[in-house]
């Protein structure tokens, strides 16, 4: 029996494979009688499936390194210099830095930034969830509606932002002719006034982006057990203690993904900016991503774009930090 189980792990088949137990007993005792051949072939194994693996994971990896992993560390590297991408970088060492400091549209963008994030990211949550409730019901045509709430999150970025312009034109608009019969003869400007753009920008990116978010809280609601909503409804529960109770508990590690997920993805908002109001009117929608876009490619100042950068990079970064902390915390109290 010795004889048998070291030359299966010396890579013999077992007697019941096609080798008989006489054979396999040779098997064993040449594997006893060379322990450093095992070894080898033990140790080529290994080499082998971790060539294999590499195989998968390789091409995804370079692609990484190339695409994201190298911008990256050249925007740390690049934001110390000053270069316009044609001539040899000078380093300049703080000096972007502190021009930060004093660049008024730098500031006027990452307030824009955070005043979106903080619209958006409540928003698109509550929407997203209160759909998710809704469409997890046993209703006729639920499938349908899932489908419905989810396709404008796979449209065109482009699509979506004229069809919300022409929604929110201010003379001819279906938005301003809906308020009108509520008694609003004077409707907003949206995208053409300073204080309803960003406004109309977050309700058009929650508009979009709430479909996927629904489908991520549709999973976390179906991971609720059925009998923990049945033992509330016995001990008298209205549903308003069930969604307390019950239901946010159990979807506490879902809103825990989406906050995250909502919160870099704000912080990101380039191409709806761009295309649907310009970052206008005046600097009303520019945000930080659009002045590093501004920065870099317009003007050619590589060096003080990536010192933006690294500045987005560093809030997402803390703001990302401080929800697991916050999380965590939960967790343990």
């Amino acid at each position: 029996m010795a004889d048998l189980t070291t030359a299966q792990a010396a890579g013999a088949s077992p007697p019941g494979d096609g080798m008989s137990a006489a054979t396999a007993a040779r098997v064993g005792r040449r594997a006893l009688a060379d322990p450093a051949a095992t070894r080898r072939r033990v140790r080529a194994r290994r080499r082998r499936d971790t060539l294999i693996g590499w195989s998968f994971i390789l091409p995804n990896f370079l692609g990484f390194v190339a695409i994201t992993l190298i911008p990256v560390v050249a925007a740390f590297a690049l934001a110390f210099t000053n270069w316009d991408s044609y001539n040899t970088p000078d380093w300049v060492g703080l000096k972007n830095f502190r021009r930060l400091l004093h660049d008024e549209s730098t500031k006027i963008a990452l307030r824009n930034t955070v005043y979106y994030a903080v619209g958006h990211v409540p928003l698109t949550l509550l929407a997203s969830l209160s759909l998710a409730i809704l469409l997890n019901r046993k209703i006729r045509g639920a499938a349908f509606f899932r489908a419905a709430a989810f396709f404008p999150y796979i449209t065109s970025m482009v699509a979506v932002a004229l069809v919300w312009n022409m929604l929110f034109n201010p003379a001819s608009g279906p938005v301003n002719q809906f308020l009108q019969w509520f008694g609003v003869a004077h409707g907003p400007g949206w995208t053409t006034s300073t204080d309803w753009a960003m406004p109309a920008v977050i309700i058009t990116s929650a508009w979009r982006d709430m479909g996927y978010y629904m489908i991520l809280f549709l999973a976390g609601l179906q991971s609720i057990p059925k009998e923990q909503y049945e033992a509330a409804e016995m001990d008298g529960a209205t549903a308003w203690q069930r969604f307390r109770t019950v239901t946010l508990p159990g979807l506490r590690p879902t809103t825990f993904l989406v906050l995250v997920l909502l919160t870099v993805q704000s912080f990101k908002i380039f191409d709806l900016i761009v295309v649907m109001t310009q970052g206008g009117p005046g600097r009303a929608t520019t945000v930080l991503s659009q002045r590093i876009y501004q920065t870099g490619i317009v003007d050619g100042e590589f060096g003080y774009a990536s010192a933006i950068s690294v500045l987005l990079f560093l809030l997402v970064l803390v703001l990302t930090l401080t929800q697991f902390w916050l999380n965590k915390r939960r967790e343990r109290s």
